[in-house]
């Protein structure tokens, strides 16, 4: 009896550490789906947060990244290919933006294989902007970047229409703005006008039409400058100060008429 009660527990305490470690495990996996299930919930939202992030870059003020987009009608894109290809500095913006939202797609689409395939509709718009392709600027990215080409390229699995992509990297669209605008770009800016200089220190600015000259300048009063008159004539000469002549007695100079009385002409 003694042994098989010794091996009656022993198969006990076997069930029992079988039981814990099942349950153990069974702890461990679920621990692993929540924590694979919050890294794709936090994958998901870093996507579309950046997603979301380009959107707004396209509405800031002076933004021409919403004309690339495309689609808005012939008479708008027209006026949008010259905002886009305004400077250098529009159109490097442009495949900057690109560059992003084409990373962004290749991330989301690799996401979606995981079994999120629901967050193709969250970048339906980008993806079909891709494909219109405006301006080339999708193909000359995928050229530089990735070193693709009409017949083979590895983002033409990020999208479903690639008709036009292909049709730019064979013309090379992109290039063929670049030289369109070039000229503008080379042309010399107009020389800026020299500003005034400002007035020396201790010099007084002229005050506008009927408003006060500032208290700042200190002029003379009324009452110091003595009073002049222009209807006096001048002192006559004394004889020491008047010119004389080799041999001839002094001819005194008569005084100056005042400036008020106009001489009258001699008849």
């Amino acid at each position: 009896m003694t042994n098989i009660d010794g091996a009656f527990n022993g198969l006990v305490r076997l069930a029992i550490a079988g039981v814990v470690i099942g349950a153990g495990a069974i702890a461990v996996v679920a621990v692993l789906d929540r924590l694979a299930l919050d890294q794709r919930a936090a994958e998901r939202r870093a996507l579309l947060q950046r997603n979301a992030e380009l959107n707004v870059s396209t509405l800031a003020p002076g933004s021409v990244l919403s004309c690339i987009d495309g689609g808005a009608g012939e008479a708008i894109e027209s006026a949008c290919e010259k905002a886009v290809f305004a400077s250098p500095e529009t159109a490097a913006g442009a495949v900057a933006y690109t560059g992003a939202r084409l990373a962004l797609l290749a991330d989301a689409h690799a996401f979606a294989q995981t079994g999120e395939s629901t967050i193709a509709d969250a970048f339906a718009p980008a993806r079909r902007a891709v494909e219109l392709d405006r301006y080339g600027i999708v193909a000359h990215v995928l050229a530089t970047r990735d070193g693709c080409t009409a017949e083979r390229c590895a983002a033409f699995a990020l999208l479903r229409d690639t008709a036009a992509l292909k049709a730019n990297l064979r013309a090379q669209a992109f290039d063929t703005y670049v030289a369109r605008y070039a000229e503008v770009w080379n042309k010399p800016q107009a020389v800026a006008v020299k500003a005034p200089q400002a007035p020396a220190a201790g010099t007084p600015e002229p005050a506008p039409s009927g408003q006060p000259v500032s208290s700042k300048y200190d002029f003379p009063s009324a009452a110091s400058i003595p009073p002049v008159s222009i209807m006096n004539a001048e002192p006559a000469q004394s004889k020491s100060d008047q010119p004389k002549g080799e041999g001839e007695p002094a001819v005194p100079v008569p005084p100056k008429r005042p400036q008020a009385q106009a001489a009258t002409p001699g008849r």
